[in-house]
């Protein structure tokens, strides 16, 4: 199955000047599409650092995305930094300028053709009805960090990083986590192909535990399932 690595930019966030609200829409996006989620990281707009998770990333997961810094601002650097990961140079592409220049007219200044200078190599994808493609270096999809053009980019190509999805059974419980402990630990030796997953929800009242059981083999699923439920007998 594909898998991912999210990587998010920007010393905004890291300040608490905003919240991220980019990994809260990618993760269950990812995971209804098939691609299992392995990394999020959240860094600063320092080119080194960039680099060097950049570089990480692609070599460990089969999709990278980054989050931010595409900018016409000094402090947009992501652009430099993806080529720095690759060792390649940063290069005005001809139909990013042609577009800026059409779209911003006197307005298109040195600042704002920043934004056409892309790491060498890199493939311009036009999915979808988008008005500028996503800049995508290797297995790097460039994205921007502005919550709505971030969406809007990565639902046009999100096809792309489609796997299987994973199916996932809910069991309810008033028993609490080391009533439960043994059962889990058995259905998790009995079928390793399906996650399990507990946690306790004190919220409610009286506190109850939510057991998640996960897994792309149905068949599995539907048996370690079957074996929790009777296990536990204190289920809702």
């Amino acid at each position: 199955m594909p898998t991912a690595a999210l990587i998010i930019i920007g010393n905004e966030i890291l300040s608490g000047k905003f919240a991220d609200e980019n990994g809260p829409y990618l993760v269950p996006r990812l995971r209804q599409l098939g691609c299992d989620l392995g990394r999020i990281v959240v860094i600063p707009d320092e080119p080194d650092v960039i680099a060097r998770e950049v570089r990480a990333c692609s070599e460990a997961f089969t999709h990278v995305f980054t989050s931010g810094g595409v900018g016409p601002t000094h402090d947009d650097v992501t652009f430099p930094s993806v080529a720095l990961a690759f060792g390649v140079p940063v290069v005005r592409h001809p139909t990013l300028e042609a577009i800026l220049r059409s779209r911003l007219g006197d307005a298109c200044n040195d600042a704002a053709l920043r934004m056409a200078e892309i790491p060498e190599g890199a493939d311009l994808w036009w999915d979808g009805l988008v008005r500028y493609p996503l800049i995508v270096m290797k297995n790097v999809a460039i994205f921007p960090g502005v919550p709505a053009l971030f969406k809007l980019k990565f639902e046009a190509v999100a096809h792309r990083f489609a796997g299987e999805p994973v199916s996932t059974e809910r069991v309810w419980t008033s028993l609490t986590e080391p009533e439960i402990a043994d059962c889990l630990t058995e259905a998790a030796g009995r079928w390793p192909g399906v996650a399990i997953g507990s946690y306790p929800r004190f919220e409610l009242t009286p506190p109850k535990v939510l057991v998640t059981l996960e897994s792309r083999d149905l068949a599995a699923l539907a048996a370690g399932a079957a074996f929790v439920r009777a296990g536990i007998a204190d289920v809702d």
